[in-house]
C-alpha cells in the first residue's frame, strides 16, 4: 500500500483588498481539519510539514469538473501536456515517470513507460484527490522522485442505501452516463459505480480535418467489512478501458500528420487489505495484497503496429504504535515500520517487426523496508523522519529518506513548513529492453535517477482566517537524468547535475459568504546538466478559479483560468536534427454553473476553452477549441 497526503493552502492576491473594516467585522470561517495520508499513517493536514494540496468531492462538483486534468491544472507546481498518446503531468519541473499515480492507494502507472496516462480520467466516481510534492521515496519507493497522487474514489455508507445517474451532452458528439450505488449495514458497507464516456474530439494535426475523438469506460468498486471487533477487512476493484483517436507522428520531425491511428488502453486495479487495532487504538497491523495489470495497443488503419503488457503485484505488512509523554514536551509520539515486496513484468505483443525473443516476459523484483517515526511537541511543533531501504534484483540497492517540520508559531500567527528528502526512479521497462526495433533500443546498462530536494515556505491567515496564504520555495537536484540519444537510437544517462528549483504560491479567500477563490502561482527554472531549460515545462504558470453560491445554496456559478507561460520544445526536422522552439504563452478561460432543482435532482453546465484560443502543449499538437457540456445528475 503506497497511501498518503495533503497540505491546504491556496491563494489569491484579492485578501490584499480587504479593508480593515471588512476584517473587522468578518465571522471566523471554520476550516475542516483535514485528515491526510502524508506518511505511513494518517496526520491532520495543519501538522504536516510537506507541500501538499487536496481537490475535494465538492470542489468537483461545484465546478462541473468533467476530466481530472483540469482539476489538476488548478494545483501549484503541476504542468500537464496532452497531445498524441499519453496526456503527461510533471511536478515541479520532473519527468511525468517522476510522480507516483495511485488509485485507492494502489500504484497505477504503466510498468513499459513508469507513467500515469491521464487521457479519459473521468472524475465522476472521484471522492478526494490528494497531491504531495516533492521527493518522497522514503515512504513510497521508485517514481515518487517528484511527488505523489492519490486518487480515492468513492467509498460506501453504513445503515444506507442510494443509487446515483448522470447523463451529460455537449458539443463534438461528447456524451456521458454513470450509473452508481453506495451504501451498507451496521457493520459493512460498499460502492459501486460505472461510467461511459465518448466524444468526436477535434483535429490534433495543423493540418487535414480528421477529428481524434476518444471512447472509454470505467467500473469500479469497493467495499469495508468489520469482521471481528477492531478487525477491518477491505477491497477494492478498477476496471477501465481507453480507445483514443491520434494522428501519425513523423519520425524525422515528431510533427503529426493527418492519418487513422488509435491506441487501445486496457488497465485492471484491484486490491485486499486486513486492518487490526488494538482496543485503545494504540497498536495498529496492516496486511495488503495489491495488482495491477495494463495492456496498450497501437494501431494504424486498423493493423496493429505494437503493444505491450505490463503487470505488478505487491505485498505489505506494516506496524504501527502510537503513545504518549506528558511530562515529556506533553508530547505525542508514532513509531512505523513496514515491509513491502513488489515484482514487475512486462513483454511486447507480437506485431509486425517484433522479434520473437521480444515477446518474452521481462520481469524484476524488490524488497522494501521503511520505517517512519512522528512527534509533536507542545500542540505546536510537528516532526517527521522516515527511512527506506529497497534491494532491487535489476539495478543497485537505495536508500532514501525523508525529514519535514511544521511549526504553528502562535494562535492566528504563521505556520512554518519544511522538508527534505531524496528519491529515486528506476529505468522503465522500455528504456531497459527497448520500445520497437530500430525506433527504440533498449539500454541494459543504465542507473538509476536519484534526487535531493528540499522545501520550506510560510502559511498565514488573514481576516479570520478569510484569507489564507502559502508560499512555498523549492529546490531539487538530478542526478544520471535519463534522456533519448538519437545517436544511438536509446536511452542515456546523463553525466552532471540537473537542478530544478522555483516558487508555489498558493491561496484561498471567502470574502463574502458563499463567495470563494482559490488562486495559485509557480515559477519553475528546471534545467539540464549543460544549463538548458527542460521541455515542456513552462517556466510560469498561473490559475484563478471563482465560485459563488448563492439562493440558499441551490445555484453555483463559477469562473477558472488557467495560465502557461512560454514553453520550450524540441523541433527535430531540418536544418538540424534537433532545434528548440518555444509554444506560445496561452491562458484558458472556462465557465459554467449549476441548479439543485429539488434533493435528488441537480443541472449543470460547463463550457471549456470559453473564448475559443488556438494552443499547443505539444509541438504540433493543437488544444481542443470551445466545448459547450450540459448535464443532468439525480440519486434516489
Amino acid at each position: 500500500m503506497k497511501t498518503f497526503l495533503i497540505h491546504l493552502g491556496i491563494t489569491t492576491s484579492l485578501g490584499t483588498g480587504l479593508s480593515p473594516a471588512l476584517a473587522q467585522n468578518a465571522e471566523p470561517v471554520l476550516l475542516d481539519q483535514i485528515v491526510i495520508t502524508a506518511g505511513r499513517t494518517p496526520l491532520e493536514a495543519a501538522k504536516n510539514g510537506r507541500a501538499t494540496s487536496v481537490i475535494t468531492r465538492e470542489e468537483l462538483e461545484a465546478r462541473n469538473i468533467v476530466n481530472v486534468t483540469d482539476a489538476l491544472r488548478q494545483l501549484p507546481g503541476i504542468s500537464i501536456s496532452a497531445g498524441a498518446g499519453p496526456t503527461q503531468l510533471r511536478m515541479r519541473g520532473g519527468e511525468a515517470n517522476h510522480v507516483l499515480v495511485l488509485i485507492d492507494g494502489i500504484e497505477a502507472s504503466e510498468a513499459a513507460t513508469g507513467e500515469f496516462d491521464f487521457s479519459g480520467l473521468q472524475a465522476s466516481d472521484i471522492e478526494r484527490i490528494e497531491v504531495l510534492r516533492g521527493p518522497q521515496s522514503a515512504f513510497w519507493g521508485s517514481n515518487a522522485l517528484a511527488g505523489v497522487i492519490n486518487i480515492i474514489t468513492v467509498g460506501g455508507e453504513r445503515n444506507a442505501s442510494r443509487w446515483g445517474w448522470e447523463t451529460m451532452v455537449g458539443t463534438r458528439s461528447t456524451a456521458r452516463g454513470l450509473l452508481s450505488w453506495r451504501g451498507g449495514a451496521e457493520t459493512i458497507d460498499g460502492a459501486v459505480s460505472t461510467s461511459l464516456f465518448r466524444t468526436d474530439g477535434h483535429n490534433m494535426s495543423r493540418e487535414g480535418d480528421e477529428n481524434d475523438g476518444s471512447r472509454s469506460g470505467t467500473f469500479s468498486a469497493r467495499f469495508n467489512a468489520d469482521i471481528a471487533p477492531n478487525t477491518t477487512l477491505d477491497g477494492t476493484l478498477r476496471y477501465a478501458r481507453l480507445l483514443g483517436e491520434t494522428d501519425a507522428e513523423d519520425y524525422a520531425t515528431a510533427l503529426p500528420a493527418d492519418s487513422d491511428d488509435a491506441s487501445r488502453r486496457i488497465s485492471l486495479l484491484g486490491s485486499i487489505g486486513l486492518t487490526s487495532k488494538t482496543p485503545d487504538d494504540a497498536l495498529t497491523q496492516r496486511l495488503r495484497f495489491s495488482f495491477g495489470d495494463t495492456e496498450r495497443r497501437n494501431y494504424r488503419d486498423g493493423t496493429l503496429l505494437s503493444g505491450n503488457k505490463g503487470r505488478r503485484v505487491s505485498g505489505l505488512y506494516q506496524l504501527s504504535y502510537a503513545f504518549e509523554t506528558p511530562a515529556l514536551a506533553d508530547a505525542r509520539h508514532t513509531l512505523t515500520a513496514g515491509y513491502e515486496w513488489e515484482r514487475e513484468s512486462y513483454n511486447m505483443l507480437d506485431a509486425p517487426g517484433i522479434a520473437p525473443d521480444q515477446l518474452n516476459e521481462r520481469s524484476r523484483s524488490l524488497h522494501g523496508f521503511v520505517g517512519e517515526y512522528r512527534t509533536e511537541l507542545f500542540d505546536r511543533i510537528y516532526l517527521g523522519t522516515a527511512l527506506r531501504h529497497d534491494i532491487n534484483d535489476a539495478f543497485k540497492n537505495a536508500t532514501t529518506y525523508s525529514l519535514s517540520a511544521a511549526w504553528q508559531t502562535f494562535d492566528g500567527g504563521p505556520r512554518l513548513h519544511a522538508s527534505i528528502g531524496t528519491g529515486v526512479t528506476n529505468p522503465t521497462f522500455d528504456e531497459q529492453f527497448g520500445y520497437y526495433p530500430g525506433v527504440y533500443l533498449g539500454n541494459p546498462n543504465l542507473k538509476p535517477e536519484e534526487s535531493r530536494g528540499w522545501d520550506v515556505g510560510i502559511e498565514q491567515g488573514f481576516f479570520h482566517d478569510r484569507v489564507i496564504v502559502d508560499v512555498t520555495w523549492f529546490n531539487m537536484v538530478l542526478n544520471d537524468e535519463i534522456v533519448y540519444s538519437p545517436t544511438f537510437d536509446s536511452a542515456m544517462n546523463l553525466d552532471g547535475r540537473s537542478r530544478r528549483q522555483g516558487l508555489e504560491i498558493a491561496a484561498t479567500a471567502e470574502i463574502l459568504d458563499g463567495l470563494t477563490t482559490r488562486a495559485n502561482y509557480t515559477y519553475t527554472d528546471a534545467t539540464d546538466p549543460d544549463g538548458v531549460t527542460e521541455i515542456r515545462r513552462p517556466r510560469h504558470s498561473a490559475s484563478l478559479n471563482v465560485t459563488y453560491t448563492f439562493f440558499e445554496n441551490r445555484a453555483t456559478v463559477f469562473g477558472e483560468m488557467d495560465y502557461n507561460g512560454t514553453t520550450r520544445d524540441t523541433y527535430f526536422g531540418p536544418p538540424s536534427y534537433s532545434t528548440p522552439v518555444n509554444l506560445r504563452a496561452r491562458t484558458l478561460v472556462n465557465f459554467g454553473g449549476s441548479y439543485q432543482f429539488s434533493e435528488n435532482l441537480k443541472g449543470y453546465l460547463r463550457i471549456e476553452n470559453l473564448l475559443d484560443k488556438e494552443h499547443e502543449e505539444v509541438l504540433g499538437y493543437r488544444g481542443s477549441g470551445r466545448t459547450a457540456l450540459i448535464g443532468l445528475k439525480g440519486s434516489f
